[in-house]
């Protein structure tokens, strides 16, 4: 991820005496991403991701942390927190909360190919039914409420016809919360951030194999089908249009829906839940963009991106689910 807080490799070190976990051999900055300060920490014991965490708090964290124990330890493919001497996930680093997890197999694919959407989509399936029983409750802290309040920071910075959009479909998103149908779908701990780059995979372009899920500091109890239609509206579009591309949105949710059956509410939820997915992301990069942090390797995504996404789920045709 970006890097906020620069860590020393005494710093490193003096984290380390509190874990079984090696001495330390390297220690390298990420320079992807936008919220947290990430490194790679390779040991005599191994390899892992060192997360400092710059907008989540102490208090917020043991619902990223433990799910993400909670589902390694059920064999679903994602990193693996790694316990310190005293029993604990969580460290303080520089001042701040932080982590060290087991680092996945793989890299993620640029352009993912129908098995790619497949074998992502049934491993977010298996995912959503181990994570329900989990006992921790916190909402994404990115949802509706996030949107209703980061919409008037952006508005000053966009065009009358952006401002247009941006009314129309926040509108749009607040009454459909407030109806049965949206209380009928199924819900439970989400990535809620599942794009491309965080799914790693091995194997070959031809024969991916998957690799694991990265990056849960957007995870939340959200509804399920909110979850798919972020990945879909990542997978499975052409990047230049934002427009589906019906063979890859296809391999998608059959493959989902084999092993996790979507309810009818959910069939009649999806075309409104491809255009939240599709707004969540349009506001939350227009606030990087034009309100940033200042950060070492800092990278604003391009908000415009997720502007033509929204517009084209409002307007052009979609894969309904199976």
């Amino acid at each position: 991820m970006a890097v906020f807080t620069p860590v020393s490799q005494q710093d490193a070190r003096t984290l380390l005496a509190d874990y079984q976990l090696g001495e330390l051999v390297s220690l390298e900055g990420i320079a992807a991403g936008i919220e947290n300060t990430n490194h790679f920490l390779t040991t005599t014991k191994g390899e892992f991701v060192l997360t400092t965490f710059e907008v989540l708090t102490f208090k917020q964290l043991p619902f990223y942390i433990e799910l993400m124990h909670y589902l390694a330890q059920r064999k679903i493919p994602v990193p693996e927190p790694q316990t310190r001497d005293d029993g604990s996930r969580i460290s303080t680093l520089c001042g701040k909360p932080a982590a060290i997890v087991t680092k996945l197999p793989g890299s993620y694919t640029v352009d993912p190919t129908a098995k790619h959407c497949a074998a992502g989509a049934a491993t977010l399936a298996y995912m959503h039914l181990a994570a329900k029983d989990f006992s921790i409750q916190q909402p994404n802290l990115r949802g509706l409420d996030w949107w209703i309040k980061t919409a008037p920071i952006v508005q000053p910075f966009l065009t009358k016809d952006q401002s247009i959009l941006l009314s129309v479909s926040l509108a749009e998103q607040q009454a459909y919360a407030k109806t049965a149908q949206y209380s009928a779908l199924p819900e439970g701990p989400a990535h809620c951030d599942l794009f491309r780059d965080n799914v790693l995979f091995a194997g070959s372009q031809a024969e991916p194999v998957l690799g694991g899920f990265i990056d849960f500091y957007f995870a939340g109890c959200d509804k399920w089908i909110f979850d798919i239609a972020v990945c879909v509206n990542d997978w499975c579009i052409e990047r230049q249009t934002g427009l589906l591309i019906p063979k890859l949105a296809e391999a998608w949710l059959e493959a989902y829906n084999q092993v996790r059956p979507f309810t009818d509410a959910e069939r009649k939820a999806w075309p409104v839940m491809l255009r939240a997915a599709a707004l969540r992301f349009w506001l939350s990069r227009l606030y990087d963009f034009h309100v940033p942090r200042a950060a070492e390797m800092l990278k604003p995504h391009d908000p415009t991106h997720f502007e033509r996404v929204l517009f084209a789920r409002m307007n052009d045709a979609i894969v309904n689910l199976p």
